[in-house]
């Protein structure tokens, strides 16, 4: 035992928390998630497991400092002269952004307890937006939490759809898709026939995923916009009621 102990000692002093995040998210990136493990981590940097539990005590653990890692890479700065829309969509786009390169860990950001220094600091900013839009404490923590799970989801369930490479096969299965939605019966199924094309056709994932981040800005700004005129309508009939009458002179 004393000399197990003797022999983890230097991967204990050469090894950081941060280098075995860093080998973590680079086997999540190669292999996928599911291929992190203790011991499947340690075979790759090149220690004992026992090494790696002197920094993570559980695969749980680590999981929460690759999830921080992530926060860690999102661009937190606010430009002050922009509108709390843009500062939105540039927060968001960024955090796209970043899950794009960690595809496979991409998920953890919402699965996992947020409560590392980026993770903190990420959900401060987005709130302090949302507030600024008009949000209360309640709709902002709402907002935030479903526009979370939206980007993550978004980026980890990425469709078939979305092409990377056109190859023969995948040409050629797209054209066949294409001729069988408009061999469909058109008088059941109009919309299918006039949409064989873009339903056949495949998607860059630059056009995937901002068509995405702009379908949850708008149902972002779509309600804030409701409540202003929610507000105004309120306000406009307290103003009704406030408003002296002027007593006829008959």
């Amino acid at each position: 035992m004393a000399q197990e102990d003797r022999q983890q000692a230097p991967q204990r002093a050469t090894l950081t928390p941060r280098a075995v995040v860093e080998g973590a998210l680079s086997l999540a990136d190669a292999e996928g998630l599911e291929a992190v493990t203790i011991r499947r981590l340690a075979k790759e940097l090149g220690v004992t497991p026992m090494a790696l539990y002197w920094h993570f005590r559980s695969k749980d653990e680590l999981l929460d400092g690759m999830a921080a890692r992530i926060f860690e890479e999102i661009d937190l700065s606010v430009d002050a002269s922009a509108t709390w829309q843009e500062q939105m969509r540039a927060l968001l786009a960024s955090m796209v952004g970043v899950l794009r390169a960690h595809p496979s860990t991409a998920i953890l950001l919402s699965t996992r307890t947020a409560s590392s220094e980026g993770s903190l600091r990420a959900t401060e900013v987005a709130l302090d937006i949302l507030r600024r839009g008009g949000f209360s404490p309640t709709e902002a923590t709402q907002i935030a939490r479903h526009a979370l799970s939206t980007v993550t989801n978004l980026v980890s369930g990425e469709p078939g759809v979305v092409v990377r490479e056109q190859s023969r096969e995948l040409i050629d299965a797209r054209r066949r898709a294409r001729l069988f939605l408009e061999s469909l019966p058109l008088e059941r199924y109009p919309r299918l026939v006039e949409a064989a094309t873009p339903l056949s056709e495949g998607v860059h994932p630059d056009t995937y995923f901002a068509f995405g981040l702009d379908l949850l800005l708008a149902g972002i700004e779509a309600m804030a916009l409701r409540k202003r005129q929610s507000r105004d309508r309120s306000l406009g009939d307290e103003n009704t009621k406030l408003k002296p009458r002027i007593p006829s002179n008959r």
